[in-house]
């Protein structure tokens, strides 16, 4: 079942864009970030209740996606890994695909593989890690039955 709600676009403007233009063109276009797929994750804000959207990069594996809140290394975490705490049911798009997912933390083994899939699509993320005291989440994203 699609998330439902009221749409609050981010406050960073080249965010807002990259993620809309993604959407409306089913992904034809704004669909790289530094050269890298992407995919648009919907998150339920965790106090607003609204529909976020955020362009992040695509870790994919056998149908399975893992999101990095990295947000380059700052010591705070993006407010949409709140988001899927509290709300676990994501939309995701890839490309043209739209489905919903349940999103879970990752920790242990489980991350260690996934973190090691994350990296092979982004290297940054290792430099990231070094840079914050916080262990960087991973979540993942697991689709939700029809």
């Amino acid at each position: 079942m699609p998330l439902t709600g009221e749409y609050k676009p981010s406050t960073s403007e080249w965010a807002r864009k990259q993620a809309e233009t993604f959407e409306a063109s089913g992904g034809e276009k704004a669909n790289l970030l530094r050269g890298v797929p992407i995919i648009v994750l919907t998150t339920v804000g965790a106090t607003s209740g609204a529909l976020r959207k955020t362009a992040l990069m695509r870790v994919e594996h056998h149908g399975r996606y893992v999101v990095v809140a990295s947000k380059g290394g700052a010591p705070d975490e993006p407010k949409w890994a709140e988001n899927m705490r509290r709300h676990a049911h994501v939309e995701l798009q890839d490309l043209a695909e739209k489905h919903d997912y349940l999103a879970r933390e990752l920790s242990g083994d489980e991350r260690t593989e996934w973190w090691a899939r994350a990296v092979a699509v982004w290297p940054d993320y290792d430099v990231y890690q070094t840079k914050t005291d916080r262990q960087i989440a991973l979540f993942l994203l697991e689709p939700l039955g029809d």
